[in-house]
């Protein structure tokens, strides 16, 4: 009782002090600011003594204009994909941003942290200029207990102790892209107290890529302004992994009742030979024999676990059965994952909680799209953009099929899914892709199949 009462009182604590959290507002352009606002007139990169700044990697321009208000009258733009950071606290904000243009139309794309996307082609006329708001997360690795998640060679540099990637340092990162980004300014505010917090959990299928995509990363896409994603799924994750690399503390920690739970593993649970690459070769915690669960016992019985902790803490559970694989070669589906697709349902059935055949409407969908299951996927087990939007919509769908609450969060937009039909087609399919640098190679096969980005 002693211990859950200290949680909990940490946790206020963690709650208030985000809350406290000043509103930042940035002005961008070369004109003077308005008032209230930060202004940026100038592509200066991030550090954390200024607590604000662009990424390296890309040289935004900044153009003014004879019309408008202080706010809008200028705005920052580039051909290429921009990044700015801003330091913060760990929490849930709400993100304005104002786009547009006075004297030309825009066209704007959105994701935060690595790629989640938020705003797809947001468009204004000449001369409009708009708003648009969303939810973001941001997190660190802390515990509560002095201690912190177990983060692979991916997310931490070994050797200098720095964190490598944007979604465990302690600042909130937002991209810009698409054919004509305009944006004038960015407001960051704590969100709202009773926002619905949507916690994600998977493997390398799931996670935030920085190629390619992933239906976590897509997702928020859907939600309007009363939810938050939280994906938590990293490359090479199992059952048994998430837990020993304190992932699941975590997420137990940051949640509240009435947040929803998404569970997709089983990709890697299969594997009980070898060791993972994102581990060093002499962490045993990163032998796949630790991890491997058996589809019928261990791993039906790890995910009912799951999903009935998550009910103790007053969350709602959905478990999401793993996505098929194919075979290139044919543009067909392999039985790789038929155990796993076939039982994470009777997880759900032991738990008595929502379940989502993703693994059903994954072969649904690559039978429906023939050769273009090739475009939908970056090799036999990932998806591409193409297929993380499809799935995404899958995810979608399923909400809507099991009657779930947060179904009524969706925006309007988001479309109704038949995985026998899939829309968009790859030939209707226009959601911005960012170009890849020429320093960020496609991934490259190394062992077992796996590639540089992570483990399957």
């Amino acid at each position: 009782m002693k211990k859950r009462l200290l949680l909990l009182a940490l946790a206020a604590l963690s709650l208030a002090l985000t809350a406290q959290a000043q509103t930042c507002r940035f002005d961008f352009g070369s004109a003077t600011a308005a008032d209230g606002y930060t202004a940026v007139g100038s592509a200066v990169l991030y550090n954390a003594e200024r607590g604000y700044g662009f990424e390296p990697g890309s040289e935004p321009e900044f153009v003014v204009r004879k019309k408008g208000t202080a706010l809008t009258r200028d705005f920052v733009t580039s051909p290429d994909p921009f990044r700015f950071s801003v330091r913060l606290p760990e929490g849930n904000y709400k993100v304005t941003l104002t786009l547009g243009d006075t004297q030309g139309t825009s066209r704007t794309t959105v994701k935060s942290e690595i790629r989640r996307l938020h705003v797809e082609s947001f468009e204004t006329g000449k001369g409009e200029v708009r708003t648009v708001s969303f939810n973001v997360n941001v997190r660190t690795p802390r515990l509560s207990k002095g201690n912190e998640i177990k983060l692979n060679s991916r997310e931490l540099d070994y050797v200098t102790g720095e964190v490598k990637t944007f979604t465990w340092d302690d600042k909130l990162t937002l991209q810009f892209h698409d054919s004509a980004p305009a944006v004038c300014a960015v407001e960051i505010e704590p969100a709202a107290d009773d926002v619905v917090t949507v916690f994600v959990i998977g493997d390398s299928t799931v996670t935030d890529q920085q190629g390619g995509g992933t239906w976590g990363q897509y997702l928020p896409r859907w939600f309007d302004g009363r939810v938050v994603v939280a994906n938590h799924a990293e490359s090479g994750m199992t059952i048994k992994g998430f837990r020993f690399g304190r992932r699941w503390d975590k997420i137990m920690e940051s949640c509240k009742p009435g947040d929803y739970l998404l569970i997709q593993l089983g990709t890697n649970d299969e594997k009980s030979r070898g060791h993972d690459p994102m581990w060093d070769s002499e962490d045993h915690a990163g032998d796949w024999v630790r991890t491997h669960a058996d589809p019928e016992k261990d791993y039906v019985w790890g995910l009912a676990t799951m999903a009935l902790e998550a009910k103790r803490h007053g969350v709602i559970p959905v478990i999401v059965s793993p996505m098929t694989k194919i075979d290139r070669r044919t543009a067909t589906s392999t039985e790789l994952m038929t155990p796993y697709g076939i039982n994470a349902r009777h997880g759900a059935e032991l738990a008595e909680c929502a379940y989502i055949d993703l693994w059903g409407a994954s072969r649904e969908i690559v039978k429906a799209l023939g050769q273009d299951a090739l475009a939908a996927y970056s090799d036999g087990t990932h998806t591409d953009n193409y297929g993380a939007y499809l799935f995404s919509l899958v995810i979608a769908q399923g909400l809507r099929d099991n009657g779930l609450g947060l179904k009524d969060y969706l925006l309007p937009e988001t479309p109704e899914f038949d995985p026998t039909a899939p829309k968009p087609a790859l030939k209707d399919f226009t959601c911005p892709i960012e170009p890849r640098r020429p320093a960020q190679r496609a991934p490259q096969p190394v062992a077992n199949g796996q590639t540089e980005f992570g483990p399957l």
